[in-house]
């Protein structure tokens, strides 16, 4: 079975690379995929698939099945935005976190599978999920009901380690706005309410909270708007804030706190506060522990044997919210080549694409395609 399988990717091994390749010079931002998704549409519908595009009222979204008999339904994510910032003089998009890799791995996952119809009995399923860096359009498809239906759930992440243990922090980002009044603020400051003053209390007392945090607890933000012009008070000011946390439970009652911090800004000056999110957000990430076995088994059959722990350090990703829904599975691989280089640092763009990135492509389709056999063969994987 193995030999069939590995043998199976080999053959289409050329066509995932041409879709890592087309991905990774076609980069579009954050649902503005139009070419990308567009693309594994048409290369997923050559294979039998069928085929909701635009889905869940997402316009770069999408979701392609092929049933191959009664059994569990697996579906493969992709991800193929791309992020701003890159070129000689910063001007250019590029995918320095390698989501032209995601959607070659997904993509060649399903297409394996719909070949191996004697052994797969089940639905594959192939979703596309745009904006994971920026609004993170999982959390909008599981709101909308996408994976209710669905059994497991399978993805990888380029990184610098192989590590199938990732942490992924849960986080909220919060757009604070304060009004003011505005007035001179040499002849008249008297009359005038300082927005400004209110978004520097509001880092202030976010200041004093770090020190008061658990260690996993990160807050960080910028001033968006902080006046006009230095003799005028400022009468709106703004600043957006992100702050995560290893479990969601404990991010809801942080995030209560930083928002306190902003009342008490409105409390001090008089500037009237409002606030929203300004992106949704990511619960942590719950990696199933039975998929995670399987898929480390599966690995080193493909030829992954060395795996590293996770160093503490962490982001956030919309895939966490879709692990509170269904069983996941997400881990990280390493194409450096042990370089010194990090996804989104403008030296990854020499990753994304490389022929490292192409071996270990080649090596986790063979073990996703292992693992969905094995699950729809013995769904019991999954409790």
């Amino acid at each position: 079975m193995e030999k069939l399988i590995f043998n199976t990717v080999e053959k289409l091994l050329p066509e995932f690379e041409e879709v890592s390749t087309f991905i990774f010079e076609h980069p579009e931002l954050g649902d503005e995929e139009y070419i990308s998704s567009k693309y594994l549409v048409d290369k997923i519908k050559e294979h039998g698939f069928e085929v909701q595009y635009p889905y869940c009222g997402i316009e770069t979204a999408f979701r392609a099945e092929l049933k191959c008999g009664d059994g569990a339904k697996i579906a493969f994510l992709a991800e193929y935005d791309a992020l701003p910032g890159y070129g000689e003089n910063h001007d250019k998009n590029g995918h320095a976190c390698g989501h032209n890799w995601i959607a070659a791995l997904t993509y060649g996952a399903c297409v394996s599978l719909s070949k191996l119809k004697d052994l797969f009995k089940g639905t594959i399923v192939f979703i596309g999920t745009p904006a994971e860096e920026t609004v993170g359009a999982k959390c909008d498809m599981v709101d909308r009901g996408a994976f209710n239906d669905i059994d497991a759930v399978f993805q990888m992440h380029l990184g610098g380690i192989n590590n199938l243990e990732p942490v992924a922090l849960a986080m909220d980002s919060i757009e604070f706005s304060f009004e003011g009044v505005a007035a001179h603020a040499a002849a008249y400051p008297h009359l005038g309410v300082n927005a400004l003053d209110a978004v520097q209390l509001t880092y202030a007392g976010i200041n004093a909270l770090r020190q008061h945090i658990t260690p996993d607890a990160r807050i960080h933000g910028i001033i968006t708007n902080g006046g006009q012009a230095a003799n005028i008070v400022p009468h709106k000011a703004q600043c957006r804030i992100t702050i995560r946390a290893q479990k969601r439970e404990y991010l809801d009652t942080l995030t209560q706190k930083v928002i306190n911090c902003a009342r008490g800004a409105e409390l001090m000056t008089g500037a009237k506060l409002s606030y929203r999110n300004f992106e949704n957000s990511f619960d942590d990430l719950v990696n199933n522990q039975n998929l995670r076995k399987l898929v480390e088994k599966n690995l080193i059959k493909a030829g992954i044997t060395e795996f590293t722990k996770p160093n503490g350090s962490s982001g956030s990703s919309d895939i966490g919210n879709v692990s509170h829904v269904c069983p996941t599975f997400y881990c990280e691989i390493d194409a450096t080549k042990g370089k010194e280089v990090f996804v989104h640092e403008e030296g990854f763009l020499e990753v994304a694409n490389s022929d490292e990135a192409h071996d270990k492509l080649q090596k986790s389709i063979k073990a996703l395609v292992l693992s969905a056999i094995e699950v729809a063969e013995n769904p019991e994987i999954l409790k």
